[in-house]
This record gives C-alpha cells, structure tokens and sequence, in this order.
C-alpha cells in the first residue's frame, strides 16, 4: 500500500519521501505490522487547530494529530499523520534541534501509534521516547541520503 505525502493549507516541500516511507514499512514490519495506506498531511498552525477543535474538541495547537485506521485482525497500520508544520519548526527551536530531527520524530511518534503504542502515562510516554530514539537512530544510520526542505 501507497504512503502518500500531502500538505494542507502550507506551502512545504518534503523531499525524503522515499527514504521515510522506506523507513516507516521497516519499523511497522519490525513491530511486527504490515504498511498498509498511511497519509502524512503537512498542515499549517491555523489548520491543525481546527482539525483539533473539530475532531477532538481540543482547542490547542500540537505537532500531529493521528488519525489510527489499522486494521487490528490482520496487523497491518493505516492512517493519516496531521502534522502542524509550524508547531513542529517551533518545537525545534525551543528544544535546540534541528527542524529535520523534529520533524522526523513527530512522524515515527505518528507511526508508533498506528503501531498501538499509546503516551497517555508517565511509563507510556517514556516507552515511546525509547522508540521515538530508537528508529531515528535507524534513521539517521540508514544510508540513503534524502533531506528535506524547510
């Protein structure tokens, strides 16, 4: 199945499609999930909120809404990753990162969820970190070379 890559009122250009969507088939498969269609919709600040608002009467920005469509009986993930472009540039800034790690994490954190993963507890979270860690390191040690664009 297609991962497709999508924005929504932004202007932004993702150039490591190939490598990602390699990258996120590998870790679905590796917590023992197929790929099946997985959208990532890059959004504007403006456009997350509402979809936040809207779909979970949360009336916050955030960096990823995930939209969890998996079909559980035959473990394969399928969704659509909201990820609020803005917030995500924000957020790196504020951690001292550069806006590739962020972004890169906001998107396997998305993928970690299709996988059942959940961050609503303290031991929850902290697992997740540890994933979050441990497939940007596959990531980044991967050998393929695709960059996005800010």
């Amino acid at each position: 199945m297609p991962i497709n890559y999508y924005t929504d009122d932004c202007t932004f250009t993702y150039r490591g499609k190939i490598k990602t969507s390699k990258w996120i088939r590998e870790t679905a498969q590796s917590e023992g999930w197929k790929c099946g269609a997985v959208s990532i919709v890059f959004c504007s600040d403006a456009r997350i909120l509402e979809i936040n608002n809207k779909y979970l009467n949360h009336n916050y920005l955030t960096d990823i809404i995930t939209f969890d469509y998996d079909n559980s009986d035959e473990k394969t993930i399928s969704g659509d990753l909201m990820i609020g472009i803005d917030t995500v540039r924000d957020n790196a800034e504020q951690f001292g990162v550069p806006f590739e790690n962020e972004l890169h994490r906001v998107i396997i954190h998305g993928i970690l969820h299709l996988c059942g993963y959940e961050d609503k507890t303290p031991e929850a979270e902290k697992q997740m970190r540890e994933l979050e860690n441990r497939y940007l390191t596959v990531f980044y040690n991967s050998s393929s070379e695709n960059r996005t664009e800010k």
